[in-house]
């Protein structure tokens, strides 16, 4: 039985290592000439959008996927597309990259996958359960690490480990 808080396994991604991290995932997928990348919201929206950025990729659509739910997003559900992309645009996904921010279990990804077969799917973060879904990432990090994006954290005073001030 584990019985660590969340932030004690925590791998805390800045936006300047997010930002980092998103073109190096750029860098790896830059030997395709992609028709137009498919960000998964609301994790891809950023890493899509930098990827976008750095390979002059103007045609981005998103598809809206929702597989969390309860508070903090910590129980799993059923997998449910929300939003739709443009299906001219994909049709069966060959040229198409999918981008999103991380892959856990793969169950998000696996449904997307359903839909366009012939995608490319990129990640910048991946735990092992989910590596199998993703063709590019950039690091991996451990099945019991929670990862807190920049998106989820604010900043504010914390005590000193000793003494008060």
């Amino acid at each position: 039985m584990n019985d660590r808080l969340p932030h004690e396994r925590g791998f805390h991604i800045s936006w300047d290592q997010l930002h980092r991290d998103a073109r190096a995932l750029a860098w790896r997928l830059e030997d395709r000439p992609w028709r137009a990348i498919l960000a998964i919201t609301r994790g891809g929206l950023v890493p899509a959008m930098i990827v976008a950025r750095e390979l002059d990729v103007r045609v981005i659509d998103t598809i809206s996927v929702k597989s969390y739910r309860g508070k903090g997003g910590q129980e799993r559900g059923a997998v449910t597309v929300l939003k739709a992309p443009d299906p001219a645009v994909m049709l069966d996904g060959d040229g198409i990259l999918v981008v999103d921010d991380l892959v856990d279990s793969g169950r998000t990804l696996e449904h997307v996958r359903t839909m366009y077969p012939k995608a490319h799917f990129a990640t910048v973060y991946a735990k092992p359960k989910g590596r199998p879904m993703v063709e590019t990432y950039v690091t991996e990090v451990s099945q019991d690490t929670w990862i807190f994006f920049p998106w989820d954290m604010a900043l504010q005073y914390v005590q000193p480990y000793r003494g008060e001030d």
